[in-house]
């Protein structure tokens, strides 16, 4: 029985490739709209969580602001979200794409927080003895020590919207999901389809991350092997 399952497994995997081959535009173009999506969401998440996160973390302020954050974002499902966003909204991109926003903010903005106010005071210290202004010692120091646990916020915001994303079909927002729910039009294949690019969409986008913070992280911070690509997000408590 369980060669059978393992057989059947491998070939509905089989099968699924074949669905891509044979609907290669269509799935291009399903993958481009949830790249879409998914970009705005991050960009817009970006712009709301690190400023803030790193003004705060600046200021040694806020801990309260970032920490309830984060427990409140994860507390709100994405679909409640959604289905609320339909009355206010409408159906569309624009109702999904805050719905991933309220989703990626909450790591974003505690690693930022955290990732700045956790900075070595000494270094810090020995930054403004040497005649640094506030403004220097931030974007000198604090930020460039902050960079790898704050992109494990940002890392771990993008792969939340990628893969969350699928709830677009529910709201006409477009993208994969359209594919992974609507198994009367595409088959158990095309479901398989649309989840194997998925996948493949988080870790490109998880590995696309990785490589703009190694390059970002100062020479003397940056370790070695895989354990920097698995950084985990800052837990709120």
């Amino acid at each position: 029985m369980g060669e059978d399952a393992g057989g059947l497994s491998m070939h509905s995997i089989i099968d699924a490739f074949q669905f891509i081959g044979d609907n290669l535009h269509f799935m291009l173009t399903k993958t481009l709209e949830h790249l879409a999506l998914s970009g705005a969401a991050i960009a817009v998440s970006l712009i709301i969580a690190i400023p803030l996160g790193v003004t705060l973390g600046h200021q040694h302020r806020g801990s309260f602001l970032a920490i309830n954050a984060s427990n409140i974002g994860r507390a709100l499902p994405s679909l409640a979200i959604i289905s609320i966003g339909i009355g206010i909204l409408g159906i569309g991109f624009i109702n999904v794409m805050v719905a991933m926003v309220v989703l990626a903010v909450p790591p974003m903005l505690t690693n930022a927080y955290v990732a700045v106010d956790g900075v070595d005071p000494d270094a810090v210290e020995a930054a403004r003895a040497s005649g640094m202004s506030p403004r220097q010692v931030l974007w000198r120091v604090e930020i460039p020590l902050a960079i790898p646990l704050m992109f494990a916020g940002i890392r771990t915001g993008a792969v939340y919207v990628v893969a969350t994303a699928t709830l677009a079909a529910i709201a006409g927002g477009g993208g994969l999901g359209d594919v992974i729910v609507n198994q009367a039009s595409y088959g158990t294949r095309g479901v398989i389809a649309g989840a194997l690019a998925v996948t493949a969409l988080a870790f490109l986008v998880e590995g696309v991350f990785a490589v703009i913070q190694r390059m970002l992280t100062p020479k003397a911070l940056r370790r070695e092997g895989p354990a920097d690509l698995l950084a985990p997000v800052v837990e709120a408590t």
